[in-house]
C-alpha cells in the first residue's frame, strides 16, 4: 500500500449507546453520524452500536475512558458513581421551571463548567441532549403530596431521588429501568416516574391506571468523548465534528419535545391510563414539598451550582 492510500485511511469513532434507534437519542445518533461523515468528506466514519449491542449501561464509561469505544450518549444520572457528584443537580427536583432556564444551563457557562469537571475521568464533553420532563405514574390518582404517602416508588440509583420520595412520604425503590414493567405488574412497586416516552415505549401505561403530568424533574444525556482521542484528531477535523454535533444536538432536542406530546397523546388513546394535569395550586403545594430536597443536597451537588442555576431563572424574570 502506497503512503497517500495510508493516509487516506477513515478515523473510526465508535459511538455505543443504550437505547433503541427508534429514540431521540438514537435518532440524534443516526443524524450525527450522517453530518459528521458529510462534514469531513469521509474521513470520518461514525460506527453505530445501539441497544447496549457493545457495551450496557454499567460497562461503557469504563469502556471510553480505556479508549476502547470513542463516544457515548449516557444520562446524567451516570456521572455522579463516577465521582462527578456535580451532575446529579439535574435530578433535583422543581430546579428547572421551564425548557428556557435548561437551555440556559447547558448551552451556558453552567453547563461548560460541569464538562471541565469530566476532563480529570479522560472524557471531553461535546454536548447536551434532551429526554424531556417528567410524569409520575401509580395505580392510583396522585394529585396531593399525601397521595404517595407509603407507596413504593421506583428510582434509578441516585441520593437526589431517594431524597424527593423521602420528601414525599413514600418509599424509594432502586431498581434498573429493565425490570420496572414486571415489578409493576405484580406489585413489587406501586409507581415510578419517567418521561411520557419512556413509559409508553416501555408500556408501563399497561400496568399502572394514573398518570399525573408534574414535571416536576428532569432526564436528559451528555454525549461524550474519550479525551485522549479527541485531543489527537486534527484541528480541521474537530471543527468540522463539532459544528455536526452542534446540528445534531438541535435535532435530537427539538424531537425529544415531540416524542413526548405525541406518547401523551397515545398514552391517552390507549384508554388504560387517567391522565392528571396538576392544577397551579397542586403544583405549589408539590413545590413546596419538594424545595427542601435543594437544602439538603448542598453539601452533595454544591450550593454554589444550585444558585447559579437559580441565577438562570432570575434572568428570565422567575423567582
Amino acid at each position: 500500500m502506497s503512503g497517500s492510500a495510508l493516509a487516506q485511511q477513515p478515523i473510526v469513532i465508535k459511538f455505543s449507546h443504550v437505547v433503541a434507534n427508534d429514540t431521540p437519542k438514537g435518532k440524534g445518533a443516526e443524524r450525527f453520524k450522517e453530518l459528521a461523515e458529510k462534514a469531513t468528506k469521509g474521513r470520518v466514519k461514525v460506527e453505530l452500536y445501539p441497544n447496549s449491542t457493545l457495551y450496557k449501561d454499567k460497562e461503557e464509561l469504563e469502556a471510553l475512558q480505556l479508549g476502547a469505544v470513542q463516544m457515548l450518549a449516557p444520562s446524567l444520572a451516570k456521572f455522579g458513581p463516577l465521582g462527578v457528584k456535580e451532575f446529579e443537580v439535574f435530578d433535583l427536583p422543581y430546579i428547572f421551571p421551564n425548557r428556557a432556564v435548561l437551555a440556559r444551563v447547558t448551552e451556558g457557562p453552567v453547563g461548560q463548567g460541569l464538562f471541565q469537571k469530566l476532563e480529570g475521568k479522560g472524557i471531553k464533553g461535546l454536548a447536551y441532549w434532551d429526554n424531556g420532563m417528567k410524569v409520575m405514574t401509580a395505580n392510583k390518582p396522585l394529585h396531593k403530596v399525601s397521595d404517595f404517602r407509603g407507596l413504593k416508588m421506583r428510582i434509578q440509583s441516585s441520593k437526589v431521588l431517594d431524597e424527593q420520595f423521602r420528601a414525599l412520604k413514600a418509599n424509594p425503590q432502586v431498581l434498573a429501568f429493565s425490570e420496572v414493567y414486571q415489578a409493576m405488574q405484580t406489585g413489587v412497586v406501586d409507581g415510578s416516574e419517567n418521561t411520557p416516552s419512556n413509559v409508553y415505549t416501555q408500556k408501563m401505561h399497561e400496568v399502572q391506571s394514573n398518570l399525573t403530568v408534574s414535571d416536576h424533574g428532569y432526564i436528559g444525556y451528555a454525549v461524550i468523548v474519550n479525551k485522549k482521542f479527541w485531543d489527537s484528531l486534527p484541528a480541521d477535523v474537530r471543527g468540522e465534528l463539532e459544528g455536526a454535533m452542534k446540528d445534531a444536538s438541535k435535532y435530537a432536542n427539538a424531537i425529544a419535545q415531540k416524542e413526548n406530546e405525541d406518547a401523551l397523546a397515545a398514552i391517552k388513546a390507549s384508554g388504560k391510563t387517567k391522565v392528571y394535569y396538576l392544577s397551579d395550586a397542586e403544583k405549589a403545594e408539590w413545590r413546596k414539598a419538594l424545595m427542601p430536597v435543594h437544602k439538603s443536597m448542598e453539601s452533595r451537588v454544591g450550593k454554589d451550582l444550585i444558585q447559579a442555576i437559580y441565577k438562570e431563572s432570575e434572568a428570565l424574570g422567575i423567582k
